[in-house]
């Protein structure tokens, strides 16, 4: 098969490789369509050093089940895999499960490929009216999804449901859907880049601004950055809650004083439990994010050329989907 493979700091290569063989209790899935996401390009830059070279890249990924008793079936891929045993994954937190591996890391390579292989329970069928384009989008809204859900219901119930987003990418987007998809009508998004600022207001119709001036009862951290945490920690009311879902930089930016002072609640967040996951998949499919329209498209082939323009920052798009079979 052919796959796009990260042979170095930024540096890939579309090359033919050996075709995934599933074990027991696993599938063969003909990938359609798989989105880059933020941690690849960590990756790509050689910020990450659970992702070694020469490693496939890529979870964001749906497609078709080949051969089996669900030959056929259209899915989209819960890339976490985890042990189903540990006391994590009996309460239903399986993204704390310490055992857990995801596609795109070591020892599971990821979904810029032709083909993958993937547990059973890893898949979520998908209608035939929504396209798997739309439903490879499911992995970076599921963690949005589980961020949000996080920070509602850390929220006091004395307090406004108002949220302001820090960072327009695919996850800070997702995130401003998964607000709204869980009833908070009035989100904010902060994105300093013209280009996605234009692109967010006039195709996704976000409500967005490029400096923070007003204090916010939720605040979601997208980017993860010193920066933007120092932006978090300055914004959030009193008794209010930062979740935090970004890894752009370890360090720097949280204010302990104030969260203690102020009694505000921070969240790291992690990816999504399963159920999260599926729960995302049924608000894709029901209609719950809207119009799906914001992504672009790109063949696998052309895949080491989309890395680079969005390290150029020369993508308005929130999120690119690379389609192995274009």
């Amino acid at each position: 098969m052919k796959a796009l493979v990260y042979d170095g700091v930024e540096t890939l290569g579309f090359r033919d490789v050996t075709d995934p063989t599933p074990a027991d209790g696993e599938h063969l899935i003909k990938v359609e369509a798989v989105g880059i996401c933020g941690s690849d390009m960590h990756a790509y830059r050689g910020h990450d050093a659970r992702r070694p070279a020469p490693l496939i890249l890529g979870h964001e990924a749906a497609g078709t089940i080949q051969g089996g008793a669900r030959d056929g079936e259209r899915v989209t891929v819960n890339p976490l895999v985890t042990c189903m045993v540990c006391p994590a994954c009996l309460s239903g937190r399986e993204n704390l499960c310490p055992e857990r591996q995801i596609i795109s890391m070591q020892p599971r390579e990821g979904a810029f490929a032709q083909y993958i292989t993937m547990p059973d329970r890893n898949l979520v069928s998908v209608p035939d009216d929504v396209p798997l384009t739309d439903a490879a989008l499911a992995e970076p809204l599921a963690v949005s999804w589980h961020t949000v859900r996080l920070a509602l219901e850390a929220l006091h119930p004395s307090m406004e449901r108002r949220a302001l987003v820090l960072g327009g990418g695919a996850i800070g987007l997702a995130a401003a859907l998964a607000l709204r998809a869980m009833g908070v009508a009035d989100v904010t998004i902060a994105e300093p880049n013209a280009g996605r600022r234009a692109m967010l207001i006039d195709t996704c119709k976000q409500t967005v601004i490029d400096t923070v001036a007003d204090d916010y009862p939720v605040i979601i951290d997208a980017v993860g950055y010193g920066a933007t945490r120092a932006t978090a920690s300055a914004h959030v009311l009193p008794g209010g809650v930062i979740a935090h879902v970004g890894l752009g930089q370890d360090e720097g930016g949280v204010d302990v004083r104030r969260y203690t002072l102020q009694e505000v609640t921070f969240i790291g967040t992690y990816t999504y439990s399963a159920q999260d996951f599926r729960d995302t998949a049924a608000a894709i499919f029901d209609g719950r994010f809207g119009p799906l329209d914001w992504t672009e498209r790109r063949p696998l082939a052309d895949g080491a050329a989309a890395f680079k323009a969005l390290l150029a920052g020369a993508v308005a798009s929130p999120k690119i989907i690379l389609e192995p079979w274009a």
